[in-house]
């Protein structure tokens, strides 16, 4: 039991700390609202190119090879803020860049819709969609220079070129109403020859407010050869860039919910290089490794963006691939059968994944009762040998576990259980059947946006702690436990082990102190159905009668024999 236990915190307080160590198309709406245009949010000076009249025009002029190269750039730097349903995204023409990229549906931890940019160490690393080249150079550096915006397609595109004359430079961006999917193209030429490079992400990326922010955050690449996704922290470019060049069916950079995925065509190679950024972030003044990365490798990038929440709903439509961004652990069998019944309940009939978590934990509690009621008369019967149990032990008294007489008091432990028809692991057997669905739940709160920001009762965020100094739940379930265990039979007699079940309850409110609510409130709810299940049958159940077996006589007067029969 004490085993049992213990297995079950190692699993909770463990497995981050081992993940980290392993380092393991819908059509475009053509709805045209003021909300979509895009709206310039800051101008600090005039360009010297007029932007476009239409996003024909504008795709035109980006494919033209002029017999002589134009110089085309602004003389200040600007700022463009386009909209979408989904997206409220920050350009900005200095190196044709993102400065702010945010997710209109889902919120942060100062209740505004969630920044997914590592705003203060961009200023460091460099800002989303800078570029990365490994071999031959611009005759500029592109990352500085201010380029001119043309935006086009209703608000919902933008182009973006500079030439100095000798290097020339396209980026465009288009994007649907309600849809986390961008098209991103891009071109580099010196003089008539392109330019290879890539595209990067850095400094991080996703929620910078939660808890280890640059813990939960990696690399990303699905090996088509391998048909492995493949998952790297900041950590395995501590030495310098990590490249990895190969057929990826997308790579990119994730965090605990949310991934920027880029998917280049199926048929060419791709090349991504991952970094090591020691930068700070708005949440955490401390320089921390994040990780950036980098995807392309053609002097022509063409590649769609899924950047959004690791939704089950969502990522199977955009590519199938993308579902293996939900990792459901050792026991994703059950994990994800059971985050589908969660979702069932909660839209269909209780609206609160808190009253989903206890509804389905009674469930799973009555689909173990038989299983219970069985243990629950083994450990009857195992109290009422606590006699028999006394006596060897006072037989052993004293006696080591390296002296060779303890294994005969095993022996006749074991002999004592045989001869009543109890089975001494009995216990266990209900809590080690738990512990699958402990850690499903465990992933289910881990990996499912869905259980980002759900509320229950006082509790703002079934997947995270309490935000209180006193977490009352962690709380209520110790005392919970000591209820459950006063109610319950010991189930030995050895009073060693009795006094080391006595601090369980303790154990368990260390290993759930900082564990997220909704795991807490699962394993709350299973004590207090467990509770009920052990007053009914404490009330209920037949008192068992044990017979303790004669002495054997080996010599003795037919007196003694008399008196003692």
């Amino acid at each position: 039991m004490v085993i049992a236990f213990v297995l079950m915190g190692l699993i909770l307080v463990g497995s981050q700390w081992l993940y980290r160590k392993m380092g393991w198309v819908p059509t475009p709406k053509p709805a045209q609202t003021a909300m979509n245009s895009a709206v310039p949010a800051k101008d600090t000076g005039k360009e010297t190119a007029p932007a476009a009249p239409t996003a024909t025009r504008a795709a035109a002029a980006s494919t033209q090879e002029p017999a002589e190269a134009t110089a085309i750039a602004a003389v200040a730097e600007s700022e463009w803020t386009l909209d979408t349903n989904l997206y409220r995204i920050v350009f900005s023409n200095r190196g044709a860049s993102v400065k702010s990229w945010t997710l209109k549906k889902f919120k942060g931890d100062d209740g505004k819709p969630l920044e997914i940019v590592n705003t203060r160490g961009a200023e460091k690393a460099g800002y989303p969609f800078t570029y990365d080249f490994r071999g031959q150079q611009p005759s500029t550096n592109l990352n500085n220079a201010l380029w001119v915006a043309h935006p086009g397609g209703g608000g919902l595109s933008i182009e973006y070129r500079f030439s100095d004359g000798r290097t020339t430079a396209t980026k465009t961006f288009a994007f649907q109403s309600d849809a986390y999917l961008v098209q991103f193209s891009d071109e580099v030429k010196l003089g008539a020859a392109g330019i290879p490079h890539l595209i990067q992400w850095r400094g991080g990326f996703g929620d910078m407010a939660v808890y280890n922010a640059a813990d939960h955050q990696q690399g990303i690449r699905y090996d088509t050869e391998k048909k492995k996704l493949i998952e790297q922290a900041a950590k395995a470019a501590k030495d310098g860039p990590a490249r990895s060049d190969g057929s990826f069916s997308f790579a990119g950079i994730q965090d605990q919910y949310f991934a920027a995925a880029f998917l280049p065509p199926q048929s060419e190679p791709v090349q991504t290089t991952l970094f090591d950024d020691i930068v700070a972030s708005p949440a955490d003044n401390a320089e921390k490794p994040y990780p950036g990365v980098a995807v392309g490798g053609s002097a022509r990038n063409q590649m769609a963006l899924y950047l959004g929440p690791k939704a089950v709903s969502t990522l199977g439509k955009i590519n199938p691939r993308l579902e293996d961004l939900i990792d459901w652990g050792w026991f994703g069998i059950i994990a994800r059968p059971l985050f589908l019944i969660l979702q069932w309940m909660t839209n269909l009939y209780v609206h609160n994944y808190g009253w989903s978590i206890i509804l389905l934990t009674v469930a799973i509690n009555i689909a173990l009762l038989p299983l219970r009621i069985a243990n629950l008369k083994s450990m009857k019967k195992m109290q009422a040998l606590q006699p028999e149990m006394a006596k060897i032990n006072e037989k052993y008294k004293g006696i080591g576990m390296s002296d060779p007489k303890a294994a005969l008091k095993q022996q006749e432990t074991m002999d004592l259980y045989k001869k009543h028809g109890v089975n001494p692991m009995g216990g266990c057997i209900p809590m080690l059947i738990q512990l699958p669905f402990l850690y499903a739940f465990y992933k289910v709160l881990a990996v499912t946006i869905e259980m980002r920001g759900a509320n229950w009762l006082w509790i703002g965020d079934l997947s995270q702690p309490e935000h209180f100094a006193i977490r009352f739940l962690p709380i209520i379930m110790v005392v919970s436990s000591f209820l459950m265990q006063k109610m319950t039979p010991m189930a030995g007699g050895d009073p060693s082990q009795q006094k080391v079940m006595q601090f369980m309850p303790l154990m368990w409110g260390f290993f759930f102190w900082s564990a997220s609510s909704g795991l807490v409130l699962y394993w709350l709810t299973s004590n207090l159905v467990q509770i009920t299940q052990q007053w009914f049958f404490n009330k209920t159940a037949s008192p068992v009668t044990v017979i303790a077996s004669p002495k054997k006589v080996t010599s003795s007067s037919s007196k003694d024999i008399r008196k003692r029969t």
